[in-house]
């Protein structure tokens, strides 16, 4: 089932002042947002006559790595748009990793980007950056993070989340947020420790494996909501201004052929050509391998050419939408 092509009255996603997010949630988001920015000057200072450690970089790339294929393959190509089936111990794995980005729980996650597809680049959409009012810098804020602390959260979870309520698993998961997420900060702090002895070497660890990984996580990934609706290159027709962006794709792990992606919602491989790198797509084939991803979605060549965009005039303003 796609979330992306069903349109509903405007009434119904109008969101009134008072459900807006509330105080509580604007603090917590606030704290997940600065406290890994912070970890990141930190991690600046540190290295600025010295070399960081290479285990700390090795904690970092595989923290990084294992979080981003939580969020693009688990909270996004799976939970969200089913792109493929799986076992229910990769799921809830995925589930997991998917949390430890701190991007929010998983359903919150899934149906805040279950309404974007619905609303693409509308009245309705939780963080585009052509609100309607908003010149190109605040609409930009608006969706990498600005969102954050106004709309996240106001998806109604019956509506866009039925199946993950229905499932015990993930409402665990979901409920879990904030104990796993202080799990993942605590890991490397003890592996540090356990490395190198001290407690200065634990917190250094900690920094680079948790604080910066989650910030550069945080920059890449909200970047598909700023930059991909805003900046990039059009190949297909769509009812919104996504783009592809190639720059971001080893970053995001191919989640920036965002075109590609708002064309086919639910393939599970958002890079459609060879030299589109796509790592998420790589890691579901690898799973379809080893048998543990079955019923993959894929689009095929000539589904693709019907949709080619020859030419895709700009919806909004400052969009740069070239074929």
């Amino acid at each position: 089932m796609s979330f992306s092509r069903r349109r509903e009255p405007k009434a119904v996603v109008t969101v009134p002042s008072a459900s807006r997010a509330t105080t509580a949630r604007q603090v917590s988001n606030l704290i997940g947002l600065s406290l890994p920015f912070l970890g990141f000057v930190v991690a600046i200072v540190l290295c600025w006559d010295r070399f960081v450690e290479p285990a700390d970089l090795v904690l970092l790339a595989v923290g990084y790595s294992a979080t981003c294929l939580g969020i693009t393959v688990g909270f996004h190509r799976l939970l969200t748009h089913r792109a493929f089936k799986t076992s229910p111990a990769v799921r809830y794995g995925l589930a997991v990793l998917g949390t430890l980005a701190v991007e929010g729980s998983v359903i919150k996650w899934v149906t805040d980007h279950r309404k974007h597809h619905d609303f693409a680049d509308e009245e309705g959409d939780p963080h585009s950056p052509h609100e309607a009012g908003l010149g190109a810098l605040e609409g930009l804020w608006h969706a990498h993070m600005g969102w954050l602390f106004t709309t996240v959260g106001q998806a109604d979870r019956s509506r866009y989340g039925a199946d993950l309520l229905n499932d015990r698993g993930i409402r665990a998961i979901d409920a879990a947020e904030k104990p796993l997420i202080a799990g993942s900060l605590a890991l490397p702090f003890f592996l540090g420790l356990l490395m190198k002895g001290t407690l200065t070497g634990a917190l250094e660890t900690l920094v680079w494996a948790g604080l910066v990984r989650i910030f550069l996580l945080h920059h890449a990934t909200f970047s598909i909501n700023s930059i991909c609706h805003f900046f990039g290159r059009r190949r297909f027709e769509t009812d919104d201004a996504s783009t592809n962006v190639g720059w971001l794709s080893l970053a995001t792990f191919g989640e920036s052929w965002h075109n590609n992606h708002h064309a086919f919602p639910t393939s599970a491989f958002h890079g459609l050509r060879a030299q589109e790198l796509d790592l998420g797509g790589q890691f579901i084939c690898a799973l379809e391998r080893l048998g543990l991803a079955w019923d993959v979605v894929r689009v095929s060549p000539e589904r693709q050419q019907r949709r080619l965009a020859a030419s895709v005039p700009a919806r909004h303003p400052g969009a740069a939408l070239r074929s």
